[in-house]
C-alpha cells in the first residue's frame, strides 16, 4: 500500500551518511531528505546548506542486481501499428550537451547508425546552453534599447556556435538562417516594447531545438540517412496554454501518431523532431514543458505510437544514487520503476522531467538512461516493477532553494475547515505546494517557484500569499532551504525513519525545522 511520510526541515551546513554498510558493493552516499510515497516511500527533511563530505556511518545506498541488460534491438518484437519489421520502434532523446557542438552532432549521428535494426524517432534538445542564452538575452533586450540588440553577447554567442556548426558539418546556413533573422527581430521587437511576457519568452526559447534539429537532419541526409524535421508544434503536440509550464493534453496522442505514422508509410525517413515544445490549444501559440521537457516529447511520442522502448540520452551513466556533484563517487542505478523515477525528477533529480513518466507508464513501454559520452555504460533500466525485496535506499536527492512557510493559529484547534481556507488561497494564486506537516495548532509546507522564471516574480508571488495568509494565521517565510529525499522501499521505510532523525539531533551543525513531533509521528507509522 502506498504511503506517504513527512518529515520537516533540517538546517545543516554539512553532509553526513545516511546508510548502513550490509556488503562491500555498496557505496556511502550523501545524507539527504526521506521521501516515500507510492511503492516508493517518502518522508522528508530539509536543509540549508550541504557541503561536499561524506564519512562512513549510519546509512547506506545500495543497488541491486548491477548487471543492466545491454541493448538487444534485433531480438525484440517491435509495438505499434502492426508488427512490420519496417515500423518505427524506438525513441531516441538526445540533450542538449549531447549536440553541443558539430563534433557532437557526429558522434551522435554515428551512435544512431550504430544500431542498423532500430528505426528510431529522435527528439533533440538546443545546443548546449542557448536556452540558458536566449533567456538572458531576452532579459538584455528589455533594457538595452533597439540599436545595441545586435551587441548582446549572448546573441553572438548563438549566432557563432549555430554558423559554425552548419560549417563544420558541411550543410547550408541557409536552413537556419532565416531563424537567425528571425531571432535577432524578436529581440529588436522586445527591446521595443521594453517588455518580456511569458509567451513571448517560449517563443524565444523556441528557436534552440528549431534550429538543432535542422541541422542534425541536414547533416544526416548529407551523409546518405533520410531524415526528416519536424517542428513539434506542428505535427500535433497539443498542451494547455500555460507558458513556460504548459500540459500535454490527450488529444496530443492521436494527432502525433497520425502524423508520424503517416509520414513513414509515404515516404520513410528517420524523424528529427524537436523537445521541450508545444501549441497552446486556445492561442494556437508556442508553448514550451518547462525545463527538461524534451524527455516528455520523447515519452509522449514513445506512448502516442506504441513504440517499444524509449531511450533517454544523457551525459551521465544513467539514473545515479546522488548528485555527482556533490558526492563524486554516486553510482548509477541499473533498474528503476516508474514511480521511483517520477518521484527522484519530482524532487530533484535532473536526469529527468517530472512529468516524463507518465505517458511510459500508461504505454507501458520501458525507458533507458544512457550516456551519450559512454554508450557502452549499461545504464539504467526504468520498468512498471522490479525485484524490491533486497532494496532499502535507491537514491538521494537534494532540491535546493526551496522556500518554507510555518503557518501558526490557534483556529485550528477542534475547527473543520481551516486547511481548505489555506490551500484555498495557494490555489487561486496558482501557486504549487511540495510538502506538507501539521501539528495540532501549525501547519508547515514548502513551496515549488518552479513555474516561475524570475527571482522578481516569485518574490512578489511570495510577498502576496504571506499577506493573504497573515488574514487568518501568524506566518513565518523562510527561504532558501532544500529538500533532501531519499527515495527507496516503503516496506523498509521504518530501518531508515528510527535512525534518520537521532543521527541528525546528534550533529551540531543540523537541527530541524519543522514541529519535531511530526518526526516522532512519522517513526511511529
Amino acid at each position: 500500500m502506498a504511503t506517504a511520510m513527512h518529515l520537516t526541515s533540517v538546517k545543516t551546513s554539512g553532509s553526513d551518511l545516511l546508510a548502513p554498510r550490509s556488503s562491500s558493493r555498496q557505496r556511502c552516499v550523501l545524507p539527504q531528505q526521506l521521501h516515500f510515497a507510492t511503492s516508493v516511500g517518502s518522508s522528508l527533511l530539509l536543509s540549508r546548506s550541504v557541503k561536499k563530505s561524506c564519512r562512513s556511518g549510519v546509512f547506506k545506498v545500495c543497488c541491486a542486481g548491477a548487471n543492466v541488460d545491454v541493448l538487444e534491438k534485433s531480438s525484440a518484437v517491435t509495438q505499434g501499428f502492426g508488427d512490420s519489421e519496417n515500423q518505427l520502434n524506438c525513441v531516441m532523446k538526445f540533450g542538449g550537451s549531447s549536440v553541443a557542438s558539430a563534433e557532437r552532432m557526429r558522434e551522435v549521428a554515428d551512435l544512431v547508425l550504430s544500431f542498423p535494426n532500430e528505426r528510431p524517432v529522435i527528439v533533440l534538445s538546443a545546443m548546449g546552453k542557448t536556452t540558458n542564452n536566449l533567456l538572458q538575452a531576452g532579459e538584455k533586450a528589455v533594457s538595452c534599447g533597439v540599436t545595441n540588440v545586435s551587441c548582446i553577447d549572448e546573441l553572438s554567442f548563438i549566432k557563432e556556435l549555430h554558423l559554425r556548426t552548419v560549417k563544420e558539418l558541411g550543410v547550408d546556413e541557409s536552413i537556419i538562417a532565416t531563424h537567425l533573422e528571425e531571432l535577432d527581430q524578436l529581440l529588436k521587437g522586445i527591446a521595443m516594447m521594453k517588455e518580456l511576457t511569458l509567451r513571448t519568452r517560449d517563443y524565444l526559447v523556441s528557436f534552440g531545438e528549431c534550429m538543432s534539429t535542422r541541422i542534425f537532419a541536414a547533416y544526416l541526409n548529407k551523409i546518405g540517412v533520410k531524415a526528416r524535421q519536424y517542428d513539434a508544434f506542428e505535427i500535433g503536440f497539443i498542451t494547455t496554454d500555460d507558458f513556460t509550464n504548459a500540459d500535454i493534453l490527450e488529444a496530443t496522442y492521436p494527432a502525433v501518431a497520425k502524423r508520424l505514422h503517416d509520414d513513414w508509410i509515404t515516404d520513410p525517413a528517420i524523424p528529427i523532431v524537436t523537445g521541450f515544445l508545444g501549441k497552446g490549444w486556445r492561442t494556437c501559440a508556442v508553448t514550451t514543458l518547462g525545463r527538461g521537457g524534451s524527455d516528455l516529447t520523447a515519452t509522449t511520442i514513445g506512448k502516442a505510437l506504441g513504440l517499444r522502448e524509449i531511450q533517454v540520452w544523457k551525459d551521465v551513466d544513467g539514473v545515479l544514487t546522488c548528485d555527482p556533484n556533490i558526492y563524486t563517487r554516486a553510482e548509477p542505478v541499473p533498474y528503476l520503476t516508474f514511480d521511483e523515477a517520477a518521484e527522484l525528477a519530482y524532487f530533484g533529480a535532473q536526469v529527468l522531467h517530472p512529468q516524463s513518466m507518465r505517458p511510459a507508464r500508461e504505454g507501458d513501454i520501458p525507458v533507458r538512461v544512457k550516456n551519450s559520452y559512454n554508450p557502452n555504460a549499461p545504464g539504467t533500466l526504468i520498468t512498471r516493477t522490479r525485484d524490491m525485496s533486497k532494496a532499502v535506499l535507491t537514491s538521494i536527492v537534494l532540491k535546493r532553494n526551496v522556500t518554507m512557510l510555518d503557518i501558526v493559529s490557534t483556529r485550528m484547534l477542534g475547527q473543520f475547515g481551516f486547511l481548505a481556507k489555506v490551500f484555498s488561497i495557494f490555489e487561486d494564486l496558482g501557486i504549487s505546494v511540495d510538502v506538507v506537516a501539521t501539528s495540532e495548532v501549525s501547519i508547515s509546507l514548502t513551496l515549488d517557484p518552479s513555474k516561475l522564471w524570475s527571482r522578481e516574480l516569485i518574490q512578489q508571488e511570495l510577498d502576496h500569499v504571506v499577506e493573504e495568509l497573515e488574514k487568518i494565521a501568524v506566518v513565518h517565510l523562510l527561504q532558501r532551504r532544500s529538500i533532501i529525499s531519499l527515495i527507496g522501499n516503503v516496506q523498509r521505510s521504518s530501518l531508515i525513519l528510527e535512525k534518520v532523525p537521532s543521527h541528525l539531533w546528534q550533529k551540531p551543525h543540523m537541527s530541524l525545522m519543522m514541529p519535531a513531533v511530526l518526526v516522532h509521528v512519522a517513526v511511529a507509522a
